[in-house]
C-alpha cells in the first residue's frame, strides 16, 4: 500500500503546489478509502488495488489542482487538511 500512496501523493504534489506533502498524502488516503468503501457499500466485487489506483489517479488528474479549494468549503475535511503545521514541499 505504501508504494501506491507514495506514487499517488507525488503525482498530486506535481499537480498542486498549494498542498503540503502531508495534506497531499491525506487526500490520497481519503480518496482511496472513499472509493473502496463506496464499492463495498454497493455490493461490488473487490477489483484490486490497481483499479483503485486508476480511479484515484483519474481524480488527481481532473481535480488535483483544485483540491486545496475544497478544504475551505467542506467542514468534514477541514480539520484533517487545514493545519498550520504542515510543511510545503
Amino acid at each position: 500500500m505504501e508504494d501506491y500512496f507514495e506514487r499517488l501523493t507525488n503525482e498530486l504534489l506535481s499537480k498542486n503546489n498549494s498542498l503540503s506533502y502531508a495534506q497531499a498524502r491525506t487526500w490520497v488516503e481519503l480518496l482511496w478509502e472513499d472509493f473502496e468503501s463506496t464499492q463495498a457499500k454497493t455490493g461490488n466485487t473487490y477489483q484490486g488495488k490497481q483499479v483503485t489506483e486508476t480511479v484515484v489517479r483519474q481524480l488527481i488528474t481532473h481535480y488535483g489542482d483544485k483540491l486545496h479549494d475544497f478544504i475551505a468549503t467542506n467542514p468534514k475535511y477541514r480539520d484533517l487538511l487545514n493545519k498550520d503545521d504542515y510543511l510545503k514541499h
